[in-house]
């Protein structure tokens, strides 16, 4: 069963609110998501873009989310370390946190919101991108699920 993610700030394939935006206050959404197998240690997150100009753009990577969480606040700090909410990788704006939609002038991107179940808690370092995340969770992945929301300016 996958895992239903939503967000209070935009519905599936919405437009993404420009307080999200970097043109905005580049806060985080919140998001929100229903509790998954029993045997879940962690939750995983990433953000991307993959209509950018030079192929696909990571921008939040988040791991080591607790296990009795299924909610994230809007405007999530952006330390690579964040009490009770799990320890942020390095994006492809090369910082830690939530870097948020912007794309060039023209037509809607969409970025996508992945979330993981997890049957372990990574021993990852937070400089960690989405790629070495994929990598460490993928034989312990138990559910996903994922939230598309669109962005243009």
């Amino acid at each position: 069963m996958a895992i239903i993610l939503t967000s209070s700030a935009f519905s599936e394939g919405a437009v993404i609110p420009r307080r999200h935006a970097c043109n905005g206050d580049n806060l985080s959404p919140a998001l929100s998501w229903n509790k998954s197998v029993m045997a879940v240690r962690s939750y995983a997150l990433i953000m991307e873009d993959p209509d950018a100009p030079s192929g696909t753009f990571v921008h939040w990577v988040l791991f080591n989310i607790p296990p009795d969480r299924n909610q994230l606040p809007e405007g999530v700090e952006k330390n690579p370390d964040v009490p009770g909410i799990g320890r942020q990788g390095v994006n492809d704006a090369q910082k830690h946190g939530y870097c948020g939609p912007c794309p060039p002038p023209g037509k809607p991107h969409r970025y996508f919101f992945k979330i993981f179940a997890i049957d372990r808690i990574l021993d990852l370092p937070a400089e960690s991108t989405a790629a070495r995340l994929r990598e460490a969770i993928q034989s312990h992945l138990l559910d996903s699920g994922s939230l598309l929301g669109t962005y243009s300016r």
